[in-house]
């Protein structure tokens, strides 16, 4: 059965993934998307909470590349293989739209203040747990999990702003091998 929230909700990802979000508006949003700003609204509550579900689906969808990894690799595999797949030029509309909204909601935007905790510790129960099966201990698992996240959307910043994958790869690279080195 066809779920009338998730499917505006996979509508909206796709299209303020292509368009942005930067002065646009509920009514403008759900033109867009061949619906009502009344049916946004009950499905969402507002603009900011559906910029909040988007932000959540997005950060899902990339949380999934991680989960679809084949965990037999080396921790350097591993690690160099996730970024290839952020690094996809496929997903640099997602990532652009998630650093707006990201943004958005440090400036204060109401009704966005709830994707602060979360764009950080969603990811780190995950990379934790990576980081303890290749042999780390829980608090050294935890801060390498939260290093690794800052660099890796630091990286993806640089590659949106500059267009050079071979210089944030490059970066990458050196910073899995580094963290490599200081594995048990």
């Amino acid at each position: 059965m066809k779920d009338p929230k998730r499917d505006l909700l996979l509508r909206a990802v796709d299209y303020l993934s292509a368009h942005g979000v930067i002065a646009r508006s509920l009514r403008q949003l759900a033109a867009e998307l061949g619906t009502s700003h009344r049916m946004l609204i009950y499905h969402f509550g507002s603009m900011e909470g559906l910029l909040v579900e988007v932000v959540r689906e997005v950060e899902a969808r990339q949380r999934a590349v991680l989960a679809d990894l084949d965990p037999s690799g080396s921790p350097a595999e591993l690690a160099k293989a996730f970024w290839r797949r952020f690094t996809d030029p496929a997903l640099y509309p997602n990532e652009r739209l998630f650093f707006e909204l990201y943004g958005q909601a440090l400036q204060g935007r109401p009704g966005t203040e709830a994707l602060l905790p979360e764009v950080v510790t969603a990811w780190l129960a995950p990379l934790t747990e990576l980081a303890k099966s290749h042999g780390l201990s829980a608090q050294d698992a935890l801060v390498s999990a939260r290093l690794g996240l800052a660099v890796t959307r630091g990286l993806l910043l640089d590659l949106l702003a500059t267009g050079d994958l071979a210089a944030v790869n490059a970066a990458m690279d050196r910073f899995v091998d580094a963290y490599v080195a200081g594995l048990p």
